[in-house]
């Protein structure tokens, strides 16, 4: 059984009074894709720079890559590759000096980080531009640099801090192709988004944050399921109907049904699938009982996000975590 690339034991951190996290534990698969997902103030940031050795967290352990995060830091920067929420990209060199840059901090030789410089070019459509100031570019060209940036070094893990903030939608889905081919290559990625098709598409499995605790986890069927699950749904057609459709809805169902007065909309937990839709289409039609509508609505991520996290307190802390004294890499 291959060992996880990342493992978090009870990583504590706060800002002065603000517990920004407050005793987080995961692992994160080798080649496979992590989502973290999380309302702002929910530590996500916080919890990317820890790892990729930007803060020291208050107590707790973690490893990546085989490295302990504080113990093992410098080793350890060799081994990741890091895109946060906002460019960190040097405005006064070119697009291509920026991303050979990097190459130098990996040590790379001339030639080969100037390969690899020019291969990032093309693939993020920046080949154009590479030779102007950065500058001169849009924010989205300077967030694809960004995270070509963090690739330059070929590393076996990539934190990914929400990537596709400010991006159109075709250069949203390149880059979603192209952490697919990444990972199918082994490279293991940490991803933060608030994008629930983005984390839905990319996470093998998902970690939902919420005022710095894990609040679940699992695949994104996993969460649905713990969301409730499928429902039958039905609206009907006149209001004085829906006593009768709610004793209805409830042979069918796993648990009390729900009423919407106001939508005129009953529903239900159920497993039943489709047999359970036809056979309530059926019953529905011999109480001759008007619908405008009937269903089975799968929750979505969005539904999950919205059951398992609650609006974050006036004095908690912002997403982004305070920019520590030293960046360095070495």
């Amino acid at each position: 059984m291959t060992e996880p690339m990342i493992e978090v034991e009870g990583i504590a951190k706060s800002f002065r009074t603000t517990r920004a996290l407050t005793g987080v534990n995961f692992v994160a698969e080798t080649g496979a894709v992590l989502a973290l997902l999380g309302p702002n103030g929910s530590g996500k940031t916080t919890l990317v720079r820890i790892l990729s050795t930007l803060l020291r967290p208050d107590r707790g352990h973690a490893r990546v890559a085989g490295y302990d995060i504080v113990s093992d830091a410098r080793a350890l920067r060799s081994s990741i590759g890091l895109a946060g929420q906002y460019a960190a990209v040097d405005e006064l060199l070119t697009g291509r000096e920026n991303l050979e840059l990097v190459g130098l901090w990996y040590h790379l030789e001339r030639s080969e980080y100037r390969r690899r410089a020019r291969e990032i070019l093309e693939r993020f459509d920046l080949m154009d531009a590479g030779d102007r100031l950065v500058k001169t570019y849009s924010g989205g060209m300077r967030r694809r640099l960004d995270v070509g940036a963090s690739l330059i070094g070929r590393p076996p893990v990539l934190f990914l801090d929400e990537p596709t903030t400010g991006l159109d939608p075709r250069t949203r889905n390149d880059l979603w192709q192209f952490i697919e081919e990444l990972v199918a290559q082994g490279t293991t990625v940490l991803l933060t988004t608030q994008y629930m098709d983005e984390a839905e598409r990319l996470a093998h499995r998902i970690v939902v944050l919420s005022e710095g605790s894990v609040v679940a986890s699992g695949t994104a069927e996993e969460l649905k399921e713990q969301t409730g699950g499928a429902r039958l749904e039905v609206r009907v057609t006149h209001r004085d109907d829906l006593d009768r459709a709610l004793g209805l809805l409830a042979e069918f169902g796993d648990s009390r049904p729900h009423v919407d007065t106001e939508q005129q909309r009953v529903s239900v937990a159920t497993s039943g699938g489709t047999a359970a839709l036809i056979a309530a289409g059926r019953r529905f039609e011999d109480e001759r009982i008007a619908l405008d509508d009937l269903g089975i609505r799968r929750p979505s991520l969005d539904d999950v996000f919205l059951s398992l996290t609650a609006a974050p307190p006036a004095a908690a802390l912002p997403d982004r975590a305070p920019t520590p004294t030293s960046t360095s890499r070495d």
